[in-house]
């Protein structure tokens, strides 16, 4: 990738956020002037802001995902040229499509909640000929938050799954430890009587030779006195 397609990019991407500022505030006005409108008005208008929301949804995404395609082409470029400057500026433009991305979930997810009470307020009258676009986009949600939950549920499980299995393992590896403590504690205690038993034998023999030796020195002195004498 050369400097002039990076410049492209930058220029592609600015022109894009501009776009996608511009439809967000748009989409924001719509869906206040949708939610402070009276709940009892009738069935074509909600069919029209059903078609409106579909319209400024289905845009709003398009360019989003057009602009994280520009957002990985200048992080692309990045890894090339190891640019600091390149690389803040990447960063940058992330932080600004993330931006975008969590405002426009916010406001549609305001602007469903306002289509489904409207449809509910109106007295169900597009039950029979006109499908809830809302209604099903709202069930989807509850579906897929549901589904998120459970997920987070089995994870956290399967942690403290993994912790109790982990404390288990160590509780068996110290009570391991203190038997093999305890066995050795034993085999010295039982070979401390023997040792006693023997160091006493030993004494007993010093003593014995010590009597000997003593008496062998005393009879030598007697009989050299004797002979001196």
């Amino acid at each position: 990738m050369t400097a002039n397609r990076w410049e492209e990019l930058r220029r592609e991407a600015r022109l894009l956020e501009n776009d996608i500022d511009s439809k967000l505030l748009a989409f924001s006005k719509f869906a206040s002037r949708d939610s402070t409108s009276s709940s009892s008005e009738s069935v074509p208008l909600l069919e029209d802001t059903n078609d409106v929301f579909e319209r400024i949804t289905s845009e709003i995404e398009r360019l989003l995902k057009k602009l994280t395609d520009i957002n990985n082409n200048m992080s692309e470029y990045t890894k090339q040229v190891q640019n600091s400057s390149a690389i803040y500026t990447v960063q940058r433009h992330r932080e600004i499509l993330n931006d975008y991305s969590n405002e426009f979930r916010k406001t549609r997810s305001n602007m469903m909640d306002v289509i489904q009470r409207e449809q509910l307020l109106s007295g169900n009258k597009r039950n029979t000929d006109y499908p809830s676009l809302s209604s099903t986009n709202k069930i989807t949600d509850l579906y897929l938050k549901e589904q998120e939950h459970i997920r987070n549920s089995e994870i956290m499980i399967e942690e403290q799954i993994n912790i109790a299995s982990r404390t288990r393992e160590n509780l068996i590896n110290q009570r391991t430890t203190f038997k093999a403590f305890q066995t050795q504690m034993t085999t010295l205690a039982n070979r401390f009587p023997l040792i006693n038993s023997l160091i006493h034998r030993i004494n007993i023999r010093k003593r014995k030779d010590t009597i000997i030796i003593s008496g062998v020195i005393a009879v030598c002195t007697f009989f050299l006195i004797i002979f001196i004498f």
